[in-house]
Order: C-alpha cells, then sequence, then structure tokens
C-alpha cells in the first residue's frame, strides 16, 4: 500500500513539473516573447502580447506580427532584434493586408517552423525571400509582357531617353538635377496596372516645344516609332514587381506554353502551370532530388534536368543557365491563384481572367519565344535531348529558302498530327491568326526569304514502285517503315504532304538540311549510297502515294 502512494506521489510530481515547465514554456520562452522583449519604442519597452492582422475582406488573420512587430498597425517605429527590422516600402500596407496573402506560409501560428509552413502537412509553405515577388502573383496577372532580350531592350531605352531625369520607377528617378534638367514627375512604377495617358508623346511633344528652358527642354527631345513602340512595351510591365516581371520574360523566352498551359493558354502536352505555385509539399516526390526537400529546389533541379527529377519525363532538357534556373522558379511559384472579393481583384487579373487578355507581348519575337523554342530552339536552331526525337532547325535556310509564308502558316495552324507539333491554329488556348502570321514574319528575319522555282506544286511523273524501293532501303531508318518518323520527321503526315511542293521534297533530299542527319543524296557519301535525280523523283512519287492513301 505504502508503494502505491510513493508511485501516486511522485506520478502526481512529475505532471506538476511538466504542467510547470508548460506553463514557463508558453508565458515566458516562446520565441515571440524574447523577440518582443527586445523591442522598444519612443515609450521604452514595448507591451509583450500576441499581436494579429485581420482583414475581413480578404478572409485572413495573421500572427506573423506576433515576431515582426514593426509589420503591425501603429508599430512601424519599433526597433529591437533584427525581426523587428520594418518591412521594405511596397504598395500593400503590410499592417492592412497582413503577410500569408503575399508571402505563403500558415498564418496562425506562432512558432517559426509553423508559420512558415516548413512542417510535412501544411500544404503552402511560405515562399523563400529571395523570391518573394512572386507573392504578387496571388492577386496579379502580369499582361503584355514581352521575352527576355526585348523586355532588356525596353528598359534600356527608358534608361537612354533619359526618362528618369522626371519619373519615378521602383525608387530610381524622378529628381531636381542642379542644371535644370530634371523634375519630380508622376511615379510610373505602376502605371502598367493602373494605365497611364495613351496620348502622352503628343502632349510631352507639344510641352517640349513650348518651353525655352528647364527640363520640359533639356530632358525631352522627339523620340521616333521604335523607341516609341519600346516604351510601350516597358511601361506595360511596371507592377512594382521588376524582378517578378524579368522572371517571367524568361519564361516567355524558353517555349514554356507549347507544351503547358497558364490560364487556359498554350499546349496540352504538359501539365496545366495555372495553379502550380500553390505545389502542395505532401505531393511531390522528393526520392529523386538532392538538396532540401523544398518546393523551390524541386522546381529549380526539375528545370536543369526534368528526366532525373520526374522519371520517364517527356520534357526536353533546355540547358538552362542558373540565373535562368533562379528566374523561371520564381515566376512558378508566382502562379497562385487566390480567391478574392471583387472589390480586391486587380485590374490586370480581371483582363486576364475576364477577357482572356494575353499575358505576353504580341511581337513575333516573343510568340516564337512563348510557343516554339522550348521544342525549335531558341532563334529556331532546333532541340536535340537525350532520349527523345530532334526537333527541327526551322529557321534553317535550307528550309526556309525552299517553303513559302502559306506553308509556314499552314504548318503552324494545322500541326503535325502523330508527331509533338500541335495544330496552334485549332487549338483550345492556342494562337489567333495574326498571332501566327507574326511567327512566321518572325521566322523570315531570322533566316532567308523564300526562293520559289517556276514549276508547278505538283510535277513528278516518276515510277512510284521503285521509289518505294528505294524508300525501304536509305530512308525508313530515320523516317521509319510507313514514313511515321523515327529520328527523322514523319513523312507520311497529311499536312506536310498537302503543303509541301515537289521542288521541296527534291531539294531536301538532293541536297540535304544542314545542322541535321539529313545530307544531301546528290553528293557522293562512303556511308549511303548517292542517288540520281530521277531516283530522287521517284522517291517523291512513293511520298505522294501516302497523299492518296495508298502504300
Amino acid at each position: 500500500m505504502s508503494k502505491n502512494k510513493y508511485l501516486l506521489l511522485i506520478s502526481s510530481l512529475g505532471v506538476l513539473l511538466l504542467l510547470v515547465a508548460a506553463a514557463v514554456q508558453e508565458n515566458f520562452l516562446r520565441e515571440w516573447r524574447r523577440v518582443q522583449a527586445s523591442g522598444r519604442n519612443e515609450e521604452g519597452s514595448i507591451a509583450v502580447q500576441l499581436r494579429q492582422i485581420v482583414n475581413p475582406g480578404l478572409k485572413t488573420s495573421d500572427r506573423c506580427v506576433s515576431c515582426h512587430v514593426t509589420m503591425a498597425p501603429g508599430e512601424s517605429t519599433v526597433t529591437g532584434s533584427k525581426l523587428l527590422t520594418a518591412h521594405k516600402p511596397v504598395v500593400h500596407d503590410p499592417s492592412e493586408w497582413g503577410c500569408t496573402v503575399c508571402h505563403a506560409g500558415q498564418g496562425q501560428a506562432t512558432d517559426r517552423a509553423d508559420a512558415h509552413g516548413d512542417v510535412h502537412f501544411w500544404p503552402d509553405p511560405m515562399i523563400e525571400p529571395r523570391f518573394s515577388q512572386a507573392g504578387c502573383g496571388s492577386c496579379h496577372a502580369p499582361l503584355g509582357v514581352p521575352e527576355e532580350e526585348r523586355l532588356s531592350l525596353a528598359r534600356n531605352t527608358f534608361a537612354r531617353l533619359d526618362c528618369y531625369a522626371c519619373h519615378k520607377v521602383d525608387g530610381r528617378g524622378g529628381m531636381i538635377r542642379p542644371d535644370g534638367g530634371g523634375m519630380e514627375g508622376p511615379d510610373l512604377s505602376r502605371v502598367g496596372i493602373n494605365n497611364y495617358d495613351r496620348d502622352w508623346y503628343a502632349k510631352h511633344l507639344q510641352q517640349h516645344q513650348q518651353a525655352t528652358q528647364g527640363p520640359w527642354r533639356n530632358s525631352f527631345a522627339a523620340v521616333n516609332d521604335q523607341d516609341r513602340a519600346l516604351l510601350a512595351d516597358y511601361l506595360a510591365t511596371t507592377m512594382a514587381a521588376p524582378k517578378l516581371i524579368e522572371a517571367k520574360a524568361v519564361f516567355n523566352s524558353t517555349g514554356c506554353l507549347g507544351c503547358h498551359k497558364v490560364s487556359g493558354v498554350g499546349g496540352d502536352e504538359g501539365m496545366d502551370l495555372t495553379r502550380e505555385g500553390e505545389k502542395d509539399p505532401g505531393q511531390i516526390n522528393f526520392a529523386h532530388l538532392a538538396g532540401g526537400h523544398t518546393v523551390e529546389n524541386w522546381m529549380a533541379e526539375h528545370f536543369r534536368s526534368p528526366v532525373s527529377i520526374v522519371v520517364g519525363s517527356q520534357m526536353p532538357s533546355l540547358g538552362l543557365s542558373d540565373r535562368e534556373v533562379d528566374l523561371l522558379t520564381m515566376y512558378m511559384r508566382s502562379l497562385r491563384r487566390k480567391d478574392l472579393p471583387a472589390s480586391f481583384t486587380p485590374k490586370d487579373r480581371v483582363r486576364a481572367v475576364r477577357f482572356g487578355e494575353r499575358e505576353f507581348a504580341g511581337d513575333g519575337a516573343t510568340l516564337f519565344g512563348t510557343f516554339c523554342t522550348g521544342c525549335h530552339g531558341g532563334n529556331g536552331v532546333g532541340r536535340r535531348s537525350p532520349g527523345m526525337p530532334s526537333f527541327p532547325a526551322i529557321a534553317s535556310p535550307d528550309l526556309l529558302g525552299r517553303v513559302s509564308d502559306d506553308f509556314l502558316t499552314e504548318n503552324i495552324t494545322k500541326g503535325r498530327p502523330g508527331r509533338r507539333m500541335p495544330a496552334w491554329g485549332e487549338l483550345t488556348g492556342g494562337l489567333k491568326p495574326e498571332e501566327i502570321g507574326k511567327i512566321v514574319a518572325y521566322l523570315r528575319e531570322l533566316g532567308v526569304p523564300y526562293q520559289p522555282d517556276s514549276k508547278p506544286a505538283r510535277w513528278i511523273k516518276a515510277d512510284p514502285e521503285q521509289g518505294k524501293k528505294l524508300f525501304a532501303s536509305i530512308c525508313s531508318g530515320c523516317h521509319g517503315a510507313q514514313g511515321q518518323g523515327i529520328e527523322g520527321p514523319a513523312l507520311s503526315n497529311k499536312v506536310l504532304l498537302a503543303t509541301a511542293t515537289d521542288s521541296y521534297f527534291v531539294q531536301t533530299i538532293g541536297q540535304g538540311r544542314r545542322g541535321t542527319a539529313m545530307l544531301g543524296f546528290l553528293e557522293p557519301h562512303p556511308a549511303r549510297p548517292t542517288l540520281s535525280q530521277a531516283e530522287i523523283e521517284s522517291i517523291v512519287a512513293f511520298l505522294r502515294t501516302w497523299e492518296r492513301g495508298k502504300k
């Protein structure tokens, strides 16, 4: 009996000690309490208490300010530990909007790991601080972003024309100069969202012509049409998040929409990326990932080597630099779609989602970069990726010199059935006719003009039976026994056969295609037979039997 009493006494003391330890931990040792204990304002120490920001309109309740006190309403002057550093100036006041709407994480938690979402069960971990501008994608959908080279040119044009003399963008510019060459004009940091006066140039030019001195005379001059177009591209992208725009420009340069959709636009080969930034780490397979098991690290390594992260992936290796990988990772994390009340929905998202406005610029280089470079390579030089058929160099002079604009337009519009080239003019979320026209014009800029001959489209009268034997022995190794394509392209493709002329086939077989495995068969070669003109024509006659549905 005495032993039981002692056991009960000891267990009671143990429980009491646990309760005391829990009370001490909760009321004295919690990290947010230690942080607040170091805080000082004009009156001295600040009150140590649980703090939170509640925004009923956004349906958010964030306790992040229990540590980051300076982001709480009315406490921006508090100083103390590093965690009490004030938020950098941003468009939306953190004390009104809270933290998780932009940064993600678990807003109601008060422990660091829980609040940042670094726990196995939380589906939306905090965006890494270096990618913080990706949070803008929770609400915004930047529109009209050009490909990377054009964006750089547009930004440089804004600087070259000294627009910073009078206008501030992202904290730079808009200052009075000693020589009277500048002034504090309107801040343009957000005009890509808020819009601006489209007649600005005529009004600026009139002010310049009327002025005799000062910034209107000294800092402004006539601007040519090309530079004005670049300025329009630049202004369309200003939303106080320059790094995010740069990331989206890289996305619009790597051809991702050739396989993936974003906001209903793009291809059907890959998964829809519209909400890729909300990827749940609990649903990701980290088995083949070296390094930290974070969403950002998984995305980055997947861009570097898709097949090593996702076994059997059909995504080609894009040969990206570390900078491009970082920017694409940021853009992927920005693909978020927070459900917002109408009063909080920004104009750019309304224009993109409800009115179908494009999120990429409409010039040929951007359209090609957005839809085509993933397969056909930058500047149309083609792409080879291990384990996949090579993608053709569509800017090759050997191709462009032999095909008309109508050929290119038809092949882009109707695609190549049986291959990865979709029918962009017929695909839901594909390309508009005027966009296809701009891509064709851009290809002509990259290559050479069409060099037609005087012969009709169908002029060959050769023996298809002879051609069948030659095709089986010489061509089928690359193009397939039924012309279905292996290493070389599919030749039994109905779109190709309908649009290609006999001269195109004859010239391609006879002279080859530089930069590919297709060498000219009119030229002697030690590894394969040389064909005569008549034999080449017989092969083309055989190809035409597929067009008529024969074998």
